[in-house]
């Protein structure tokens, strides 16, 4: 089990939302802490304390019109901690080495491999094809439904009729390096874990994978460990301090050196 850093832009500004509330009309989201630093800033605390594996996400489409300014954050971020961090939002087999060559360790990718609901295998071959495995992050961020979890896309906004299982775990894990897993229901609510979906995750999961969502409490970070039989990462963002919350990052990273 391992921390796993982020950094979430939007309309150009390092921020952490209720994920749940993302809109592309107006470019609006309800927004938990807007940071005075910038990307770079965080990337090299990540860089200094060692922390690798982390992820930058575009929160903006690429038809918004603070999409470039939202970018060019990311991207001064991967010339920050070169290698160091992956990065997500938007990605494409076209636009997937324009990142890898700014220095992003893997390219994560929802929406450009679902259409219509499902997953487009075609084009999870034509990623591969592009970008070698080793680089490629499937996102599988998921919401509730009927009691159960399906994948979501579009920042989130759209659900697909893919459900996570672990057939779909199964399935998908020869593709890729790791999964990404935002529970978007808690996002940015810090009120608790999906307990179900990270012991789903812990079971059926064969590569790595990173769990976000919902982490409020030191006690949050055990119960991970315990449900995830320390094998699922997790991602801690609007209750860390460096994000206005009450956790404290050095003891965070602390939990992680037991």
């Amino acid at each position: 089990m391992r921390f796993r850093p982020c950094i979430d832009i939007h309309n150009g500004r390092v921020k952490q939302i209720v994920g749940g509330s993302l809109t592309d009309a107006g470019d609006r989201a309800k927004e938990n802490f807007v940071s005075e630093m910038d990307a770079a800033w965080y990337a090299d605390l990540y860089r200094s304390h060692g922390l690798t594996g982390g992820h930058v996400i575009l929160l903006n489409a690429k038809d918004s019109p603070y999409y470039e300014q939202t970018k060019a954050q990311a991207l001064s971020a991967l010339r920050e901690w070169p290698g160091g961090l992956m990065i997500g939002g938007g990605i494409s087999a076209d636009n997937a080495g324009e990142f890898l060559d700014a220095g992003a360790s893997h390219v994560i990718v929802t929406s450009w491999v679902f259409r219509d609901g499902h997953i487009r295998y075609d084009r999870i071959r034509t990623l591969r094809e592009t970008v070698e495995k080793k680089h490629l992050v499937l996102d599988l961020s998921c919401r509730k439904r009927d009691g159960k979890y399906f994948v979501v896309t579009d920042r989130w906004q759209k659900f697909t009729e893919e459900e996570v299982t672990a057939d779909l775990l199964s399935r998908l894990q020869d593709s890729c390096d790791e999964f990404l897993i935002h529970a978007v229901d808690v996002e940015g609510k810090a009120r608790g874990i999906e307990e179900a979906l990270v012991e789903l995750l812990a079971d059926a999961c064969g590569i790595p994978v990173t769990y976000a969502g919902g982490v409020g409490s030191y006690e949050d970070v055990r119960k991970l460990r315990d449900l995830g039989k320390g094998k699922v990462d997790v991602t801690i963002g609007s209750a860390l301090d460096l994000f206005g919350g009450p956790l404290e990052f050095r003891k965070v990273q602390e939990l992680f050196d037991i």
